[in-house]
C-alpha cells in the first residue's frame, strides 16, 4: 500500500480577468460558461483552455508539484495572492484545475471559509450529520462523536438553530469542530481560524496537534509563522502561484521572512499588492520624533515615536467616516500590537482629500529587534487601502527602566514599567 496521502502533479489554475470567477464549479456554472464561450469563440477565435499567456487571463497556480506522506503535517505559506487558497480548493474538490492533477488518498475534512459545507437552512445538529454523511460515516459513528463536537464548538445553546443565524465566529467554531472530530484521514485548514477569538484559535491549534499525533495528515495554511513552526515539520512557500521552496518549516519560514523584509522596503506608492477601492491611498511613511521632526532609524526602546502616513484620495472632496489601523508584527509575523482610531475612539468624522495621518506611540514598549507593520483603512465602512507588511523599523537598546538594564531579548517582546515591594507579616 502506498504511503502517499496527497499527490499534486503540475497543478495549474487559470482565471479570466474581468469576468466573475465562479465561486464553485457547479453544473450550472459550467453550463453558463459553456454558453458564453460559444459567443466568445465566434468573436475572438476558438477558446483554448490551456492558453497561458493571454492578456485577459491570470494563473492563480502554475505547475505545482509535490507529495505528502500519511502522517505528515505540512504548512503552506506565502503572501496574499500567492495561490494558497486556490491550491486548497483544488485539493478539496471545490474547483477543478485547468491543467495537472491532484490525488488524495483517504477521507478528507476541510475548513476553507466560513460556513464551509454547511446548509444555511439546516440546524447545527442537522449539519453535523450532513457533513458526516458526506464523509461517508455511518450514523452511529457520528453519534459517537456528536457530544464532543458540540462541546468543542461551544454552541450548545444554538445547536438546534439554523446556521444561517449564526455569527461568523459561531460558524467557524462548529465547522472546525466537525472537520477535526469526524476522524478525517486528511485535514485541510485555511486561514479561516483567524475569524475566531484568541482562546478558540489556541484550542484549534491544540486539536490539530492532537490530530497530527494520531498519525493523520494535516495541510495547514496560515500567516501565523509561530503556529506553522510549532505544528509543521515541513512547509511549502508559494509566490505568484508558483512553488518557491519545499523544505523543513524553519528553512521555509526563514526564506519567507527574508522576502517580507525585502518587500516592505518597497515604496508604498509603488506597491501593487494592496486591497481596497483606494479612496484613500497611502503613498509614503516617515518616522518622526516627539517634536514632529523626521527621525533617522532606528528607534530607541522606550522612546516616543510618531509614524506619519502620507495619503491622497482620488476623490476631490473631503472623506467622511474614516478608520485607520496599524498592526505591528514581530519576527515571525505574529501580531504584537494593534493600534487603531477605533479602539482609541478617534475615528475621523472628516479628513481632507490629501494629507498626513499620524499615529503617536508614547514610550514604545518593544524590545530591541526588527518589526514590520500592516496598514489598513476604511471609508464609510468600506475597505479603502489595505497593505500587508507595508513597512518596518528597527528598535535598538534604550534605558527604558532608568536602570541601565533590559530583560533578555529572547525572554519577552514587550517592556512594561513596574515596581516591587516587600511587606512583613504580622
Amino acid at each position: 500500500m502506498s504511503n502517499i496521502a496527497i499527490r499534486a502533479d503540475q497543478l495549474s489554475k487559470q482565471y479570466k480577468i474581468g469576468l466573475a470567477k465562479p465561486r464553485h464549479d457547479t453544473l450550472r456554472d459550467q453550463l453558463t460558461e459553456g454558453f458564453i464561450s460559444v459567443f466568445r469563440s465566434n468573436s475572438h477565435g476558438t477558446a483554448n483552455r490551456q492558453s497561458s499567456d493571454s492578456s485577459d487571463t491570470i494563473w492563480a497556480l502554475k505547475d505545482i508539484s509535490f507529495e505528502i506522506k500519511h502522517g505528515e503535517v505540512v504548512g503552506v505559506i506565502g503572501r496574499n495572492g500567492a495561490g494558497k487558497s486556490t491550491l486548497l480548493k483544488i485539493l478539496s474538490r471545490i474547483t477543478d484545475p485547468t491543467m495537472g492533477r491532484a490525488e488524495i488518498y483517504g477521507r478528507v475534512g476541510s475548513l476553507l471559509e466560513v460556513g464551509t459545507g454547511f446548509h444555511g437552512e439546516l440546524t447545527g445538529r442537522e449539519n453535523i450529520y450532513l457533513n458526516g454523511a458526506i464523509l461517508g460515516m455511518k450514523k452511529r459513528e457520528i453519534d459517537k462523536q456528536f457530544d464532543e463536537i458540540v462541546a468543542f464548538s461551544e454552541v450548545e445553546q444554538f445547536i438546534d438553530t439554523p446556521v444561517k443565524r449564526y455569527s461568523s465566529g459561531m460558524q467557524v467554531r462548529l465547522a472546525f469542530a466537525v472537520a477535526a472530530h469526524l476522524e478525517p484521514e486528511v485535514l485541510i485548514v485555511d486561514e479561516v481560524l483567524a475569524v475566531g477569538d484568541a482562546a478558540f484559535q489556541k484550542k484549534c491549534l491544540g486539536k490539530m496537534d492532537d490530530v497530527a499525533k494520531k498519525g493523520r495528515t494535516v495541510l495547514f495554511v496560515s500567516h501565523n509563522m509561530l503556529a506553522v513552526k510549532h505544528l509543521c515539520g515541513r512547509a511549502l512557500l508559494l509566490a505568484a502561484g508558483r512553488s518557491v521552496v519545499d523544505d523543513g518549516s524553519e528553512v521555509v519560514i526563514g526564506r519567507y521572512l527574508d522576502n517580507i523584509s525585502a518587500h516592505s522596503s518597497t515604496a508604498l506608492s509603488e506597491r501593487t499588492d494592496r486591497e481596497g477601492d483606494q479612496r484613500i491611498k497611502f503613498l509614503d511613511y516617515k518616522l518622526l520624533d516627539r517634536c514632529g521632526n523626521e527621525k533617522a532609524a532606528p528607534i530607541v526602546a522606550g522612546q516616543d515615536v510618531k509614524i506619519a502616513f502620507l495619503y491622497e484620495s482620488k476623490a476631490r472632496q473631503p472623506l467622511r467616516s474614516v478608520h485607520v489601523a496599524l498592526g505591528i508584527n514581530g519576527k515571525y509575523e505574529e501580531r504584537l500590537i494593534h493600534l487603531s482610531t477605533n479602539v482609541s475612539d478617534q475615528d475621523f468624522a472628516e479628513i481632507p482629500s490629501k494629507g498626513v495621518i499620524i499615529c503617536h506611540i508614547p514610550r514604545l514598549p518593544l524590545q530591541p529587534g526588527k518589526y514590520t507593520f500592516n496598514l489598513y483603512s476604511t471609508v464609510s465602512g468600506e475597505i479603502s487601502d489595505w497593505i500587508q507588511d507595508a513597512g518596518g523599523f528597527d528598535v535598538i537598546y534604550g534605558d527604558f527602566f532608568g536602570s541601565g538594564r533590559l530583560p533578555p531579548e529572547d525572554g519577552s517582546s514587550f517592556l512594561a514599567q513596574h515596581s516591587w515591594e516587600v511587606r512583613p507579616l504580622f
